[in-house]
């Protein structure tokens, strides 16, 4: 039991570091959405690469063709015409580019390399969306404004999945992506860009040679975040580009998503990795561990009162940081808080379970680099190479 009680207080000393982590993301979330936009205009060149046809899929990119923004060119990225999704782009009267498969690139990149050499000759600003976001009117503006500070290297937000019928997968998917959002905040050196919702200057993007740098990589996210962080660009997190997500999952797709998100983790940002790995290892221990003992204590008949006051504690140091997040975020999701309110209970007491899916996905991740992404699949080599190993019609 000993040994049990000292793995219990390094996760009690994690959980009281995370919950003070939550509470620093608050209070920053509170900030930045009582702030004064900035008034800064310049052109926009909004660049979404897509493939396939997802549900909700015109909910979701109408709204970037009707942004409350002066002057702004939305480029719609395919790589083949027969892509479902190309007639209803068409039908929105939108652009469209069409950047054929990818060989030796993961094709979201190819398509983003593409695209970014076709952006209007008045392009001062790119921005890479996901087309399974689903922006505000205001999005562009609130996510371009930052970039008036010209010190700062992009402007970045993060998804957060609001579920429609709702379901134990679809709920547990919003609360494991949950951790990753909180973790971004006021330390613009330590944020990282979300390829759903980035803006960067284009003279920043062509100084740093970032198509050169995403060629033979599947993750544009990590890589443009990595060129910025070696050049000592900041980059500014903006909670009113907390984007949803909205839309289901089955447990076969959470499974999916959520491995195949860690194993790009550990090809890209290894240094991210290993820490995941102990952490989620030391909670799984410490908490479904301490369940175990407390059951065998209770079948022996032995006192169980410290061990359920440990279990308690910590269980109720992860609720309260969850708690925290979720009622910093109805601040910029303003619009979803009815939505946002059948998830509480989800948030509350499903974390422990996030916890135990991130410590599988590690586990996964260590000894596989293969994932499937929109329909096509990669074997990821190394940060700088990856093969196309098949790809659906």
């Amino acid at each position: 039991m000993y040994v049990y009680y000292f793995v219990a207080a390094v996760a009690v000393w994690i959980g009281i570091k995370s919950l003070r982590g939550g509470l620093r993301f608050s209070a920053y979330v509170e900030q930045e959405t009582s702030r004064a936009v900035p008034e800064f205009y310049p052109f926009v060149s909004v660049i979404a690469p897509t493939r396939g046809l997802e549900s909700g899929f015109v909910e979701n990119v109408g709204p970037l063709l009707t942004q409350n923004y002066p002057e702004y060119e939305v480029l719609f990225v395919f790589d083949n015409r027969q892509d479902p999704s190309l007639a209803l782009v068409q039908q929105l009267n939108a652009r469209t580019v069409i950047s054929g498969p990818a060989t030796g690139t993961g094709q979201k990149v190819h398509n983003l390399i593409v695209a970014v050499g076709q952006v209007d000759p008045r392009c001062e600003v790119i921005v890479f969306v996901d087309t399974d976001a689903r922006p505000q009117t205001d999005w562009l503006r609130k996510l371009v404004a930052p970039l008036a500070d010209e010190k700062l290297g992009a402007s970045t937000g993060y998804r957060w999945f609001v579920p429609e019928r709702g379901g134990v997968a679809s709920r547990l998917r919003g609360v494991w992506n949950a951790s990753i959002a909180s973790a971004l905040g006021a330390e613009a050196t330590k944020n990282f860009c979300w390829g759903g919702s980035t803006a960067i200057r284009r003279s920043t993007f062509e100084e740093l040679k970032v198509a050169d740098h995403w060629r033979g990589t599947v993750s544009d996210d990590f890589t443009i975040t990595r060129v910025l962080k070696e050049a000592k660009l900041p980059i500014h997190f903006t909670p009113h580009c907390l984007v949803p997500s909205v839309g289901d999952c089955g447990w076969d797709e959470l499974v999916e998503f959520t491995t195949r998100q860690i194993k790009i983790t550990r090809v890209y940002a290894s240094h991210l990795w290993l820490p995941l790995l102990l952490g989620s290892a030391l909670f799984a221990i410490a908490f479904f561990g301490g369940i175990v003992l407390l059951l065998v204590r209770l079948w022996r008949g032995q006192s169980f009162a410290v061990l359920l006051s440990v279990l308690v504690l910590i269980f109720a140091l992860g609720a309260a940081k969850s708690f925290i997040r979720w009622r910093a975020v109805n601040l910029p999701l303003a619009n979803y808080r009815a939505a946002l309110r059948r998830d509480l209970a989800a948030h509350i007491f499903l974390w422990p379970f996030a916890s135990l899916l991130f410590l599988y996905n590690a586990i996964v991740a260590a000894f596989s680099r293969r994932i499937t992404w929109r329909g096509i699949t990669y074997n990821l080599l190394s940060p700088n190479e990856a093969v196309i190993i098949s790809r659906d019609s």
